[in-house]
């Protein structure tokens, strides 16, 4: 039996499938067009490489009628046969914000929900990415910030990522997929929605096309360079004492300093906070003490040190 020929719009989300698929698959899936085709193009290539595809559908609760929403998600994914389940999660907002709230809430649900021999995939295009690295360069946080959202992190797994958000609904259309359109990604009070559906396109406009995909060619170069810097920084053994830190090239000092402040239990790290540790280091004149999200860091007998606070 001949296979059924695919449209050009799943064929690429096939073949990006196809180069990270070595093992089953659990696909995060929202009910949105793209977590909806990737899903799909999983189940396809399951099938042609004899690999196990699950979905789960993630209810965060975050809007009225969440839970029928997730459900129709669900159904959907069960109409193409893959094995479908779903997670309710509670967000717990205090201290960051909604969406890092919800993000951290949907990856823990998806970690735990994973086998020891899945990949997790999700979702996010190519637009997400682009979205991402100006979030990053909006913070200020470096160049790590600059490198959006890697490929492979752990049992996560980005196919998605050299693909426009425009082909998922394509492959939608060619499958006769329904899709659910989250009326949160439009909302102006969210930062992303802002990027998304007023500064990207005036960057569009402005500059002509091709911005997205010049921002993702700076994701991949950012990450390769923020990558070489990290591992260097992780060589460091020397502890935090202030005139050993003071040799080191700034590049890599911040890095270890950020390492410390959250291996400590900081998050949400900003230069702000990074600079202001470093400058313990080198323009110390007796501070008191800085603060950074979640501690308090001092130097004292030229040692840095960190309490709660």
């Amino acid at each position: 039996m001949t296979r059924k020929a695919l449209g050009p719009a799943t064929l690429q989300l096939v073949q990006a499938v196809a180069a990270m698929a070595s093992a089953g698959m659990l696909v995060a899936c929202s009910g949105g067009a793209d977590s909806t085709a990737l899903a799909a193009a999983a189940a396809i290539m399951g099938k042609r490489r004899g690999l196990g595809v699950r979905a789960v559908v993630v209810d965060h609760g975050l809007q009225q009628g969440s839970g029928r929403i997730a459900e129709l998600a669900a159904e959907r994914l069960w109409t193409q046969e893959i094995a479908t389940q779903i997670v309710s999660v509670q967000v717990d907002a205090s201290g960051v914000g909604i969406e890092a709230a919800a993000r951290q809430a949907r990856y823990d649900a998806l970690q735990a929900a994973a086998g020891p021999a899945e990949i997790v995939l999700l979702g996010h295009t190519l637009d997400d990415q682009a979205e991402t690295v100006l979030l990053g360069l909006a913070r200020g946080s470096g160049i790590r910030s600059l490198a959006g959202m890697p490929p492979a992190r752990g049992p996560f797994r980005r196919p998605l990522l050299s693909i426009r958000r425009a082909v998922t609904r394509q492959a939608c259309a060619e499958l006769a997929l329904e899709w659910w359109d989250d009326p949160q990604n439009a909302e102006r009070r969210f930062t992303r929605a802002r990027v998304r559906h007023q500064v990207l396109p005036v960057l569009e406009e402005e500059l002509g096309p091709g911005v997205a995909e010049a921002l993702a060619r700076t994701a991949e170069s950012a990450r390769a360079d923020a990558d070489c810097l990290d591992a260097l920084a992780g060589q460091w053994k020397l502890g935090m004492d202030a005139a050993a830190l003071s040799q080191l090239d700034p590049a890599i000092r911040l890095r270890v300093i950020r390492d410390w402040l959250r291996e400590n239990g900081s998050t949400e790290l900003g230069s702000v906070h990074l600079l202001a540790v470093d400058a313990l280091v080198t323009d110390w004149h007796g501070q008191k003490f800085v603060a950074v999200p979640g501690l308090r860091v001092h130097r004292q007998d030229g040692q840095l040190n960190c309490v709660a606070g």
